[in-house]
């Protein structure tokens, strides 16, 4: 079958648009690998399937899979580029919309100047929600080979752990980053995120993602990052996040309320390819 789709991209970090609406179809892992290949297929780091909505409070609903075909519940740039693909098609004219994913609810606004911010929910800490196999503490000493990596574990719709380095250029991500993902102490894996710290209200960071390696941006990693940050009174409540392929702005005010991720969304191409 003929598949239409839409590349967009948010700071970098790609993604495989698909509507779900009004073409029906049922992705198998092997078909998303085949389209996220960078050689012989599309290339993304992941696709965003759109469906209907599933409730009555909601109007959509998406589906996100990374480049290895498996199913994650969140990505913070994705939400991003969904909801601009929504207003830009005219799917919608609301400002503010109500996404239902399988982390749960988020709800994305365009602001008068074309960026986009995001209600990602509030972040959880508790071991079981992230998951992760340890007691709840602010920091882990997590055993990796011979040596042990101090980092904090926590969820924003999906797990992720967060080490401070003294510089992201020489941060191991390429070889810590995959030991951590597929750590024996997170189940379902995790994103691994390397920050350092410029001042309070700035950050640099990069992110080994799961099933995908590095990506240029995390839109979920900049939060856990920032969150983490803050939750060791390290940072201050409202933090610019450079990423390899541009900057994010991040805010929470702290437990119990929600991380408001702020950033740019944008169509690189469209196009037809036989599935």
């Amino acid at each position: 079958m003929k598949l239409k789709f839409t590349k967009m991209q948010g700071l970098g970090n790609d993604f495989i648009v698909i509507d779900g609406i009004s073409q029906s179809l049922d992705l198998q892992p092997q078909q998303v690998r085949a389209l996220a290949d960078r050689h012989l297929g599309i290339g993304c780091d992941q696709l965003l399937l759109i469906e209907p909505a599933r409730t009555p409070q909601a109007d959509f609903s998406y589906r996100i899979f990374n480049g290895d075909g498996g199913e994650v519940e969140q990505c913070g740039n994705g939400v991003r580029c969904f909801a601009r693909y929504v207003w830009d098609k005219g799917l919608s004219k609301k400002q503010n919309l109500v996404i239902e994913t399988r982390a749960g609810i988020l709800k994305p606004r365009i602001e008068s100047d074309g960026q986009i911010s995001v209600d990602m929910g509030p972040p959880s800490f508790e071991p079981r929600a992230i998951p992760f196999s340890a007691p709840i503490a602010n920091t882990y000493k997590l055993p990796v080979g011979d040596t042990s990596v101090e980092l904090s574990a926590l969820a924003i719709g999906n797990p992720h752990a967060v080490i401070q380095v003294d510089n992201v250029d020489e941060a191991p991500v390429d070889t810590l980053g995959p030991a951590i993902e597929s750590h024996s102490s997170f189940p379902q894996r995790v994103n691994v995120g390397f920050m350092q710290i410029v001042d309070p209200g700035h950050i640099r960071l990069r992110v080994y993602e799961r099933g995908v390696g590095e990506t240029q941006a995390c839109g979920s990693g900049a939060c856990a990052a920032v969150v983490a940050g803050i939750r060791r009174k390290l940072l201050a409540p409202r933090v610019e996040v450079e990423l390899t392929g541009g900057a994010l702005v991040i805010e929470w005010p702290g437990e119990p309320y929600p991380v408001l991720m702020t950033g740019p969304a944008t169509t690189v191409f469209e196009g037809e390819i036989e599935l």
